[in-house]
């Protein structure tokens, strides 16, 4: 073939590439000429101050002698010219490396890197040498190349041993045009090029060119030898060529070939890196074909292939049948356990290591920091923190990124400043990712001031993560303007935002219920020439879910299918939120389905979603069955669980839950405990209730917050403990909000005390004064006892101040339609329903249901309450669900507010009369009718 062709556009291309050439190197000057000077010739003109042609013999003269009495530049002149005159051994390395030293220590570095270039350049660890110590002098490492130039125009011709120096020079400081002419003038010359200056050369286009060009190099080779292999694969896995580099593996094999263990140690790496088990697999067959587990380096390669290819046990069997374990292979197995949640195992293999007198190293910590801080052990993470700080290892860059995540999750904001001060005195503010995580921390606990104080001292440091990490935190907090005019100077400083950064605004319009904004975002990626992708409208599904808009939600995943987009686990974990904020249990399942379907079932956080849409949908038992396929049941699995029985009211179910998870050696978290509490005060637990409000702070050590306080207060309030609930409010070191003061009057209510109510409503006129609930509860309250002057002037103070009842609603799904109940509206199948439900209250009277005029509060005679008492929308939606859905099927309402005393009553004796179940949801917790008894045992 023309060896000479692929490089002719290279020559075009260096005349308008001047500004990167070497200086005083042009492609003449490295011609290789062809004679060769003598290494005396040359050396002879190195404008030495002192004639070395008179010097007369002497016995005397002995090199070491005389090294020691150097003591400037041109004694070392003189030396280097007796050392040319009388030595007959003047080239050896000993004494050669000496004079080099002399040279460089004088700052003399043409002269040193001239002879060593001439008389050293045959060893390669010299090579090395001689550049480290150039460099820690001061010299140039370019210059180095100059001189070669130079010795080139002067017409020495150099071996391939410092051609391949040479070559490794030029691609280590990416000269691209002093390689290209020296591979030039190589095919040029028909220079017989030897396995290591191949290899040079493939490397040096690799790098400073373009990977083809290397690949070519090697396609060119008539003999292929071993190290070539190597080294090509070697280069394509540099450069992320991964598909390439296992072909290349492959014709390897073919060739008979072997490669060496730095090689499949790469190999691996790669099968670690792109999720290629079935390839990482074969290689390991090849490692034991050719006995290459003994090397240390394969087999911790082997243990990160398997563990980061979700295959733990395979490499716990590697790390078990190594002979030999070095503090990487603990490592490695270490990181394995901890990075898949295996936490207690982790700690077991680190007491394994220290038995084998293996002592660990910050690695070792910081892969347990890691682990929990990535599984949730975020309390774990700062006894970590402390316990390694005691045996003498002091935080690094990857500690501190861990430790602020674990901040950021336990939201301690002081302790954060304490690591932020650590950080700033041990100069770790060097390093991005260190940076980036203390204003994510800022930005995640509202100091957006601290936040931009961070951002504004990083100055070189600020890369896209940055920029996108508080844009990020403006949008979230609904500082839409701010988020915009960063936007703009991110742009100005010439980063142009990327999908995170439209993607973060995305998802903070949607959040703040600014939907069609978010929607608008949308499009204006599409205008600015990227796609929008799965997290984008994920960021628009996930945003209108957390702010309650559901139907909005469906609207835009219904968008997103139509635009082609197949949704993630977040998208679908979003979707069930929606289907259980509606209680859409058939759709529900679809999205259940299509779960299984597609491999997202095996997702902890979409199972999670599962169980509570489920819990949300009426459905206890498939909330429990999809719990129990769940193989690695996190925290929050468990949690959801024991919520989802807590707002049913199953009291003791939930106490055996958590009885269980325990026994998991789960540890509970407030959520849990809130969770516990809940379930409690809903079933009457007063025991149980008080057993586990202690235990949090004696035994988990959790401070309990103003919401376990308000679940103490209603639970003793409902069971009847008013004044034991007043004493507690008393003694609580928190200050009562509106949610204690409101768990109060809902107990007044209960248990008709008129003046406890009195007492909170007044708090609660103080500290919600347009929240229209409490006005209504202390209406039905005065009503109860007849005192309408009373009920007349909470009406007149609601006129006063401008509150209006909200719309009371109720609604039901039938056959995927649902049908809305509004107060004061008409429903078209008005008189259908309202000659069932005469009908349906004749037949519960004749069973002993008696209508509660007491919760009508208006001043009319019974028979006018008792027709008001109809027209309440919860129990319409279940008359019309009676009427229109089959008799086997459950009935499920959703209502807005509070079920009516009443109405609960009368549901019971529907579900009774029509031996149907009957599931509604009000404004704070569900109740599961059936067979004329409701699941919350009327403590409500």
């Amino acid at each position: 073939m023309d060896r000479v062709a692929p490089f002719q556009r290279y020559f075009t291309l260096s005349q308008s590439q001047n500004s990167i050439k070497p200086k005083k190197v042009s492609p003449a000057s490295v011609a290789l000429g062809p004679a060769l000077i003598s290494p005396a010739t040359l050396l002879s003109n190195l404008s030495l101050s002192y004639s070395w042609s008179h010097l007369s013999p002497s016995p005397a003269f002995h090199f070491s002698d005389d090294l020691k009495e150097v003591n400037s530049l041109e004694s070392v002149k003189v030396l280097h010219a007796r050392l040319l005159k009388m030595s007959n051994s003047w080239s050896s390395d000993s004494m050669t490396k000496s004079l080099i030293s002399s040279y460089v220590k004088f700052n003399d570095f043409r002269a040193a890197t001239m002879i060593f270039f001439v008389g050293f350049a045959r060893n390669y660890v010299f090579w090395s040498s001689f550049l480290d110590e150039l460099q820690s002098c001061g010299g140039q490492t370019r210059r180095v190349l100059e001189v070669f130039g130079e010795l080139c125009g002067k017409g020495v011709v150099f071996d391939s041993k410092v051609l391949t120096l040479v070559l490794k020079m030029c691609a280590s400081l990416m000269d691209p045009w002093l390689g290209l002419q020296i591979h030039a003038d190589l095919v040029k010359k028909g220079f017989d090029l030897d396995v290591h200056l191949k290899c040079a050369l493939m490397n040096f286009y690799g790098r400073c060119w373009e990977l083809e060009s290397a690949n070519q190099v090697f396609n060119e080779m008539v003999e292929k030898k071993e190290l070539a292999w190597n080294e090509v694969i070697m280069l394509n896995l540099r450069n992320e060529r991964w598909e390439k580099a296992m072909e290349l593996f492959r014709g390897m094999q073919f060739s008979c070939a072997k490669a060496y263990a730095s090689t499949v140690a790469k190999l691996l790496h790669c099968c670690s890196k792109v999720g290629a088990l079935e390839e990482g697999k074969q290689i390991h067959g090849y490692v034991l074909k050719f006995a290459l587990e003994s090397d240390l380096l394969v087999s911790n390669s082997l243990i990160n292939m398997y563990s980061r290819n979700n295959t733990l046990e395979l490499a716990r069997r590697v790390f078990g049948l190594m002979q030999d374990h070095n503090l990487s292979s603990w490592n490695s197995i270490i990181s394995a356990y901890a990075t898949h949640g295996y936490l207690n195992d982790a700690w077991n293999v680190l007491k394994e290591m220290e038995s084998s007198d293996v002592k660990h190293d910050i690695i070792t910590w910081n892969c347990l920091l890691s682990g929990h801080a990535l599984h949730g052990s975020h309390k774990a993470v700062l006894k970590i923190l402390r316990r390694m700080q005691v045996v003498g290892f002091r935080p690094n860059s990857s500690s501190i990124t861990s430790v602020l995540q674990a901040v950021i999750e336990l939201g301690i904001l002081k302790f954060g400043r304490e690591i932020h001060g650590y950080v700033t005195r041990n100069e770790l503010d060097f390093d991005a990712y260190v940076v980036t995580s203390l204003l994510d921390m800022y930005v995640k606990h509202n100091d957006i001031g601290k936040a931009k104080a961070v951002f504004s001292c990083m100055k070189n440091k600020r890369n896209i993560v940055a920029w996108n990490t508080l844009i990020s935190g403006y949008s979230f907090k609904g500082l839409f303007d701010d988020a915009r005019k960063l936007m703009n100077e991110m742009e100005e400083e010439g980063i142009t935002p990327d999908l995170v950064t439209w993607n973060s605004l995305i998802s903070g319009y949607s959040m703040w219920g600014k939907g069609d904004d978010a929607l608008g975002l949308i499009h204006q990626v599409k205008s600015s020439g990227m796609s929008p992708n799965v997290v984008s409208w994920t960021a628009l599904v996930s945003g209108s879910s957390q702010n309650g808009s559901y139907r909005e939600s469906l609207e835009f995943f219904s968008q997103m299918q139509r635009e082609g987009i197949r949704p993630n686990s977040v998208t679908l974990s979003s979707l069930l939120r929606n289907c259980g904020g509606l209680s859409l249990l058939q759709k529900g399942k679809e999205i259940h389905s299509f779960s299984i379907k597609n491999g997202f079932i095996e997702d902890v956080f979409v199972a999670t979603a599962l169980i509570d849409m489920y819990c949300k949908s009426g459905n206890l038992k498939a909330a429990y069955e999809v719990f129990e396929r769940i193989e690695n049941k996190t925290l929050a699995t468990w949690n959801c669980l024991i919520m989802g029985f807590a707002i049913y009211g199953l009291g003791k179910e939930v106490v055996s839950l958590f009885e269980q998870m325990l026994g998991a050696d789960i540890i509970p978290d407030a959520i849990t405990f809130t969770a516990v509490l809940s379930g409690s005060k809903n079933s009457g637990l007063v025991n149980e209730g008080w057993k586990y409000f202690d235990s949090m702070s004696s035994v988990y050590g959790i401070i309990p917050t103003i919401e376990h306080y308000s679940c103490m207060v209603d639970l003793l309030g409902r069971a009847g403990y008013l004044d034991e609930a007043w004493d507690f409010m008393q003694s609580m070191p928190l200050k009562p909000d509106a949610t204690i003061w409101g768990a109060l009057l809902g107990s007044c209510r209960i248990h008709k005390n008129i003046q406890l109510a009195e007492i909170a409503s007044k708090k609660l006129f103080e500290l919600e004064p347009y929240n229209s609930a409490n006005y209504v509860l202390m209406l039905n309250l005065y009503a109860m006892f007849d005192r309408w002057g009373d009920v007349e002037r909470i009406k007149d103070l609601m006129s006063d101040i401008g509150v209006k009842n909200g719309q009371v609603w109720s609604w039901v799904e039938i056959d995927q339609i649902i049908h809305v109940f509004c107060a004061g509206e008409n429903h078209p199948d008005e008189g259908e329903i309202y000659y069932e439900l005469y009908h349906l209250v004749s037949e519960m009277k004749k069973l002993g249901y008696k209508p509660d005029v007491k919760c009508v509060y208006q001043n009319i005679d019974d028979s006018e309450k008792e027709k008001v008492l109809l027209s309440h929308t919860e129990k319409l939606a279940i008359t019309y669900g009676l009427i229109k859905s089959r008799s086997i099927t459950p009935i499920r309402v959703i209502k807005n507010s509070r079920i009516c005393p009443d109405c609960h009553t009368a549901a019971k004796y529907m579900s009774l009369v029509k031996n149907r179940e009957i599931f509604l949801r009000d404004g704070s917790r569900f109740h599961h009718f059936s067979e004329g008894k409701c699941s919350c045992n009327d403590c409500w």
